[in-house]
């Protein structure tokens, strides 16, 4: 998936947030699943990304999506785009 502006493509992914733990930093896990190629299994493939979250907003657990983005530091080349999905909360509610 890609998001276009007048800057050019950029790659966005959605992941997991795993830490919250650095100043206006998240570290966000991605997994994909994909057939091997020559046999045919299924395999999940599993990376980190570090993600500059400037409001501190995105907690661990929370699904967020992030776009790559020009290197803020050694190790951040992405930002968070939006929270997804808020950790702990149920989509399911039940009417009482």
């Amino acid at each position: 998936m890609t998001a276009g502006s007048e800057r050019g493509v950029r790659k966005v992914r959605t992941g997991t947030v795993t830490s919250d733990k650095g100043r206006k930093t998240i570290v966000v896990e991605v997994t994909r699943r994909f057939r091997h190629p020559l046999y045919g299994k299924v395999v999940t493939s599993k990376r980190k990304f570090h993600a500059h979250d400037e409001e501190n907003t995105a907690k661990i657990g929370d699904v967020v999506r992030i776009m790559e983005t020009r290197p803020i530091s050694k190790l951040k080349h992405w930002r968070l785009l939006d929270v997804v999905r808020v950790a702990g909360v149920s989509e399911v509610r039940h009417s009482s």
